[in-house]
């Protein structure tokens, strides 16, 4: 139900008290480039590894460049990322719409700096997410006169129209797109049950229109998989030759089996950063109301589902509260010991462009029951290699694969194991950043970028 007025000004209030309270992180300088490294300035929207890959990539992709001899200065906004010794940051300050715990919130005032902030606020009042669009205008703006500092752009999936503009401004330009959002989009109208919500996805969606304008004038479009690679083309008219793969990677030291941490039996485990049907949570819940009638199961979800969101109400349909625990804020370390801890973990996903959570159970040596959702096939290997694959959007077929791993021990060694030695010869962090350096130098040096890059 939405809120009476008198709750709208209560939380708008509160609202105005908190973002009084929020201060605006320094900037911090980048490491100098080493003898032949470039000056990458690295942009990104939403850049907090909580809020799902965009951050993650950000945060690991830029440590690996500083480690090979580049100098990296990340341009973020709110929620502001996690970054390593050495990553440079330029804060990008806007209205955080929506923060928790008050998101689609009405700004004070005096939280208004510029046209960019009025228009992306008024973009939210019409169902619209003006974020993207947004911070391209701040970014912009803020590398307007820097042209000597940087030899390159990197924008990570923001797309908006002034990243077209840097482009015609003359700053060489490359950015990644983890998977198209057209898919999101498609996945949402299909799961929307009303006219009224039709719509509001479309609007939400509006701003598929300015990436699409924008990935077209790109000289060079990085993506993480060849199925995202062939989507992209398909739905968004990007021309192959400007497109190439570089997969992303996982923190092997970290994302391994620790030797201190028990199974604990019928534990099974899975990562979401949004409550999206795309995730595919839903059908996963319905597999675990079926396997509780037959057996102890308890499922452990990494995320925030919304409080009156479809996940929360799927879950007191189905009577799951009692096994069914979310998780949120943990650091890589305790996460890798949460799938330490689980028998199998589950990646629902009815679409995926990548899969961070697959890659990461893998690099714990944790067996996978993953969807042949987009990518995910060639992400987690044939069936029956790492992981046991099944069709999307269908809780029996999960029922099954997850019986059959709770059920054999053997075979859940033997997957978890080829999931770890898989991980270390395709995707580490390292792999990651040499293929997107490799891009770089195509880019500067007017090549044409390779099909895929491939260190392993």
């Amino acid at each position: 139900m939405p809120p009476t007025l008198r709750q709208f000004v209560t939380r708008t209030r509160e609202s105005w008290a908190r973002s009084a309270t929020i201060d605006i992180p320094r900037a911090r300088p980048a490491a100098p480039a080493q003898a032949g490294g470039l000056r990458i300035a690295f942009l990104v929207y939403r850049g907090n590894p909580q809020c799902g890959g965009q951050g993650v990539y950000t945060r690991h992709l830029t440590r690996e460049l500083v480690r090979l001899g580049h100098q990296v200065e990340v341009f973020a906004g709110p929620p502001w990322p996690e970054l390593d010794e050495g990553v440079g940051f330029t804060p990008v300050p806007g209205l955080d719409l929506y923060r928790a715990p008050d998101p689609f919130r009405w700004p004070a005032r005096r939280e208004f700096r510029s046209s960019s902030d009025l228009g992306e606020f008024l973009i939210m009042l019409s169902g619209g997410f003006g974020e993207p669009w947004a911070f391209a205008r701040r970014v912009r703006a803020l590398l307007r006169g820097q042209g000597g500092d940087f030899d390159i752009i990197h924008d990570n999936q923001c797309l908006g129209t002034g990243v077209a503009r840097l482009i015609r401004e003359g700053w060489p330009v490359l950015a990644t797109l983890h998977h198209p959002i057209t898919v999101d989009r498609r996945i949402a109208l299909e799961h929307a049950a009303t006219r009224a919500q039709r719509y509001s996805t479309r609007r939400w969606y509006g701003f598929l229109r300015m990436q699409v304008r924008t990935l077209r004038r790109l000289p060079a479009v990085l993506t993480v998989s060849h199925n995202s690679r062939a989507d992209i083309h398909a739905q968004m008219g990007v021309a192959l030759t400007r497109l190439t793969v570089v997969p992303v990677g996982v923190e092997h030291d970290v994302f391994r089996p620790y030797d201190d941490v028990e199974k604990r039996p019928g534990r099974l485990m899975v990562t979401t950063s949004s409550d999206v049907a795309m995730k595919g949570l839903v059908p996963l819940l319905e597999a675990v109301a079926k396997l509780r009638v037959e057996r102890d199961v308890d499922l452990v979800v990494i995320g925030r589902p919304r409080p009156e969101g479809r996940v929360a109400a799927t879950i007191e349909r189905l009577g799951l509260p009692d096994i069914v625990t979310t998780v949120s804020g943990v650091s890589d370390e305790e996460l890798a010991r949460l799938y330490g801890e689980a028998q199998v973990a589950v990646v629902p996903s009815l679409y995926e462009g990548f899969s961070l959570p697959a890659i990461e159970a893998m690099s714990c040596a944790l067996p996978v029951v993953a969807t042949t959702g987009g990518a995910l096939p060639e992400v987690v290997g044939p069936h029956g290699e790492c992981g046991l694959l099944v069709e999307p959007n269908n809780p029996d077929a999960l029922v099954v694969a997850i019986r059959t791993l709770l059920d054999d021990a053997a075979l859940r060694e033997r997957l978890g194991a080829h999931g770890r030695a898989r991980v270390m010869q395709r995707f580490t962090w390292e792999v990651t950043a040499r293929g997107t350096a490799a891009c770089y130098d195509a880019v500067l040096a007017g090549r044409e970028l390779p099909a895929s890059v491939d260190f392993a």
